[in-house]
């Protein structure tokens, strides 16, 4: 059985690695790569940076795998808190990460489309435009439906965090409120879609602290070898 410090160490390790490759597929080489209003030049960017884009999306996956294994260090750690928030917490990651590992197909169709042994042989340079910016914004949209369960797992965490007793418990909050601010980004970002990438990186700042601080945490209970959150709560 492993103990409290090598759990919080693997938990943070696990927690690193999705925010470090999370950062690199999506804030780096899409938004680099990825222009969804400009078909041309997104197919002239994955063309001229085929390397950078399969990187992208092997980052994504190796990101979705730490991502599922995450809430079972963590549910080691929390589940003497509640065992049904940790529960809960396990099931939303998992829905979440089946919903992104799909999406991913997305991603990597425009690769096919783009084979010059494959489909762009015999379509039209058009049609292989619109077909790969469709494919990509499909993707976007595929990333937003997870972002619903990727932000309903932050509230049992928030809750087991701030109900530990070796974690500062403003991050707790920021992890609940972070919930709410996925939410409603969610919201705007299908209802509202003129003003969603405006004031998408403001709403979910709640979230982004919360998980960094939480991250950092892990690793200083790990090295510091404490026990995290022995206490139950009185469910």
């Amino acid at each position: 059985m492993l103990n409290n410090k090598r759990m919080a160490l693997i938990a943070g390790t696990l927690y690193l690695t999705v925010i470090i490759c999370g950062i690199f597929a999506e804030k780096y080489v899409r938004f680099t790569l990825v222009n969804l209003t400009n078909a041309a030049e997104t197919v002239r960017n994955i063309k001229d940076n085929e390397m950078l884009f399969r990187m992208g999306f092997v980052a994504d996956l190796i990101m979705q795998l730490a991502y599922f294994l995450l809430p079972m260090a963590l549910y080691k750690l929390f589940k003497k808190t509640s065992r049904a928030m940790a529960g809960l917490m396990v099931l939303s990651v998992t829905v979440a990460v089946a919903i992104m590992c799909i999406n991913m197909l997305n991603h990597y169709a425009p690769l096919l489309l783009l084979n010059p042994n494959g489909y762009s042989a015999s379509y039209g340079a058009e049609q292989i435009n619109s077909s790969v910016l469709f494919y990509l914004e499909m993707h976007n949209k595929g990333y937003h439906i997870a972002q619903l369960f990727f932000g309903l797992w932050l509230l049992p965490l928030g809750y087991l965090v701030f109900k530990s007793d070796r974690f500062p418990k403003i991050i707790g909050i920021f992890l609940i409120v972070g919930c709410f601010s996925y939410l409603l980004d969610f919201m705007f970002y299908f209802l509202l879609p003129e003003k969603s990438s405006a004031l998408s990186e403001y709403i979910t700042a709640p979230a982004d602290l919360g998980e960094f601080s939480l991250c950092l945490y892990l690793f200083i209970q790990g090295a510091k070898g404490t026990k995290v959150n022995n206490k139950r709560s009185p469910e």
